[in-house]
Order: structure tokens, then sequence, then C-alpha cells
């Protein structure tokens, strides 16, 4: 009779233990896993009625929370609607978050470890959460002339600080609208979702930080860089034939403007913007200094974490016709708008690249400075060479392609660019600029215009639209 109750023992005791370790598992090392999971209701439930904090740009909420009378208790709203949506990003029950809304959720939501002095007062007092609120260097005026510059042109602006890296416009168009996917009304929100997924222009797509293109001739600028870093100079005379067949191969490479058919000084070619020029300046520099010129910049890195950006790329094998391509901005190089922005705003500040942030301060609900962006510079190119080439901009803007960029009484230094797809497509168009006192830094892509391919061109298409901007920080 003891035999069998002492099995019966055992085997409880030994379920007993098994759940022990399965809740202690759980408890220690799955909980946090568990919690994210987006199954699980009941978190997204409780995470959905928080009352989040505010994302400002300047004085204006562009992200907020109010109160209502639904199961949520809180509704997540964006008062700009699409005009700050690349910025904000969406915070959605079924659809998680995106941009600040999720690189700053655990502060927004008020559940980051640097609020948990914050939880415990509120535990002890009653009083209701609420969440931090993180401040945007963006520039409302800035944004809204640069989204109107846009209009319906599939593409992105970024404009920065040369002095500090605060981005102060951030656009991509088309966009969408945060509201629709922050909608308590879950069945509008889902139907919304598959709307702007199935859409073929890609609203959802952040064209500015985590898209990357053939940057065309806006590349010549770090073509250029590399070229005064090892000893030419704005008036070194360059070989500019008409054409030139690239090494090992029948590719012919020709020039878009009238560079003539023999040689030019590295400034003139950069104003005509000469692809022979840029060619041959390549290939007499060799791939791994145009590679280390780049990287300089930005390309091969991640440039900033507010909103994952993507990092732009310089081929890390080019033979030597690729390395002619690569030094004109085409074969396998490719960049952000974000990335282009932060070439002409090193140069800009005499060759030190001030990194690019979104935010500059966290602050909790009493005010309680949680996070403060700091400084983080790096030395892209001498100061000598910089100031060279913000000349040789400043003489593409007065004489050369960029024209249309021109603002009357103010040092405007720019680069053209329009990078080549396949002929079933139109070419890419680019125009990055800088302006003078203030110091304001400019790149403008154009995925698409919805116009004739011949009428497409940096100087002509994004050159404006620079202007516009530039003309609007004064």
């Amino acid at each position: 009779m003891n035999s069998p109750i002492r099995r019966t023992a055992l085997v409880a005791s030994v379920l007993f233990l098994a759940l022990l370790i399965n809740g202690s598992v759980v408890q220690l090392w799955r909980a946090s896993a568990l919690n994210a999971d987006n199954r699980n209701r009941r978190v997204l439930d409780a995470e959905f009625a928080q009352n989040r904090g505010a994302i400002l740009a300047g004085d204006i909420q562009i992200a907020t929370t109010t109160q209502v009378k639904d199961r949520f208790a809180y509704q997540r709203s964006y008062p700009q609607g699409a005009m700050y949506a690349a910025v904000t990003g969406w915070y959605a029950y079924d659809f998680g978050r995106s941009a600040l809304e999720s690189t700053y959720s655990a502060e927004l939501a008020g559940t980051a470890s640097s609020q948990t002095l914050d939880r415990l007062v509120d535990v002890f007092t009653g009083a209701t959460p609420v969440g931090a609120t993180v401040q945007t260097t963006i520039n409302p005026k800035l944004q809204q002339v640069a989204a109107q510059a846009m209009g319906s042109k599939k593409g992105a602006v970024v404009v920065l600080d040369p002095k500090t890296g605060a981005i102060l416009a951030l656009v991509t168009t088309p966009t969408y609208d945060p509201n629709l996917l922050a909608s308590h009304d879950l069945n509008a929100a889902r139907t919304s979702w598959q709307t702007l997924n199935a859409d073929a222009n890609k609203p959802l797509a952040d064209r500015a930080t985590r898209e990357i293109y053939p940057p065309g001739s806006t590349f010549k600028l770090v073509t250029a860089a590399a070229a005064l870093e090892n000893g030419m100079a704005p008036d070194t005379m360059i070989d500019t034939p008409s054409q030139i067949t690239l090494p090992n191969s029948t590719s012919v490479l020709g020039n878009q403007s009238n560079c003539g058919n023999g040689q030019l000084s590295m400034d003139r070619a950069l104003q005509l913007s000469c692809n022979t020029a840029f060619a041959n300046i390549g290939a007499s520099l060799g791939a791994a200094k145009l590679r280390a010129q780049a990287e300089k910049f930005g390309f091969g890195t991640p440039p900033m974490t507010d909103l994952g950006a993507a990092k732009s790329q310089f081929p890390a094998k080019a033979d030597a016709a690729q390395t002619m391509l690569s030094a004109i901005g085409q074969y396998d190089v490719a960049a952000s708008p974000l990335q282009m922005a932060m070439i002409v705003s090193a140069i800009c500040n005499d060759g030190v690249l001030k990194m690019p942030y979104l935010v500059s301060e966290v602050r909790s609900a009493d005010l309680r400075v949680l996070y403060r962006h700091g400084p983080d510079d790096k030395q892209a190119m001498s100061s000598g060479s910089a100031q060279a080439l913000q000349q040789m901009m400043v003489n593409v803007v007065q004489q050369g392609t960029g024209t249309a960029a021109k603002v009357p009484n103010v040092v405007v230094g720019g680069k053209t660019g329009t990078a080549q797809r396949d002929l079933s497509q139109n070419p890419y168009a680019w125009f990055v600029s800088f302006a003078k006192d203030p110091d304001i830094a400019v790149a403008v892509f154009i995925e698409d215009a919805d116009v004739d391919r011949t009428d497409i061109a940096g100087g002509k298409l994004a050159g404006p639209i620079a202007k516009a901007v530039i003309e609007a920080s004064r």
C-alpha cells in the first residue's frame, strides 16, 4: 500500500518541481519577451491606454494624448496630420510604433528606467502616470515650407544646422496621416493600414533617412573633396574629353552638358558637372581614396539612432571602370538624402561634420531632464580644403548648373545631380546646397515628379525647392 503512495508522491513532487522551474524561467528570462509579444492583448490593452507624453516641434505639439471615454481611456493624436509623419511616426494598436514613437516609446509611456522615481511617486500620491515630453530640433516654419515646396513630387527634403547637426526639417513625400493608424476604431485602422501598404507610391516609406539611392553628380562633391585632400587644387587642369570608353569595356561615358573636348579646371568641371573630368579624377585617385573620403563623410555607418537611419554605401571592391563610375555617383554608390545633407553640412562647417540628431531633450512630467543631446563631431576634411570646395560650390550656383538656387544677397553654394536608372524609369533628380550667415545645409531628392523624362534635372526640379527653404531660413 505504501509503494503506490510513494510513487504518486514522487510524481507529484517532480511535477511540482517542474512547475516551479518553469515559473522561474518565465519570470527571470522570458517575461520581457512575452510582454513584448504582439499576441499578448492584455499587455497591448494596458500599453495603449497609457497617457503618453507629447512630441514637440518648437512650441507646437506634433503628437499628443487626450482623455477619452472608451476602453483605452487615452487617444494618441497628431494635430498637424501628415506634416510631421516622418518625424513622429505612428502609434497603433495592431501595428506597433515607428520613428520617434518607437525610439522613445518607453520615455513617452513613462516606463523607462530613468522614470522609476516618477512611477513610485505616482503610486504613493495616486496620480495618473504621465509620459515624458520629447523635444525635437524641427523648425516648424522650415518644415512647412519644405513640404509645400515638394507638393506632389515623390522624394524627400532634409535640412541641417551645420554648426550643431540639428535636423531643422525632415520631409518625405508622399506621406500619410498617422491619425488613421492611431484610431481606436480598430477595424478602420486595419483598413487604413492595408490601403497604405497597398499604395504603389509607398507613403509609409521614409525616403529621407531609411532609403538609399544613387546620388548621381552630387557625389562629385566627395570626389572633389578627396582630390583637394590629396594635393589637387580648384585650378588643377583635368582631361575632359567629350566621351570616355571605360577600361576593359565597350561602355562609353559621355557628358550631359557642353564640357568641350579638352581640359578644364576642376572648379569649372564642377560648375558644368562634367562626367569625364570627374571619372578621370576618380581613376587617378583610385577606389581606396574615394572610399576613405566617403567614409569620413559618414558612408558605411548608420548616421543617427533617433530614426534608425540607413547607412549609405560605397562599393567595397571596384575595378578601374567601376571606380570611374563610382566617382560620378553611379555603379553601386547609394546614399540617403540625410547622408547628402551631411556632406554639404561638413563642407559648409569648414570640414567639421556635426553628426545629425532629431531630439534635443526629453523631459519628465515634472520637467526633470531625462536626456539632453551632446555634441558628436568628426573631421571630414581639412579646413582649407573645405573652404576651397565651398567656393567651388558657390561658383556652381553663380555660373554653373545650379543657378536656379540663387538667392539675392545670400551666399549660396550647391551641386546638382541626375542619377540614371533603367530606361523604363525616370532618373532621380538631386540638389544639395548650403547658405551662409546663418548657416544651413539642404538636400533635396526627387524620386519622381510626374514630368517628361527630358525635363528631369537636379537644378531644374530640386534647385527651386532648396531655394525656397533657404529663403525661409533668413
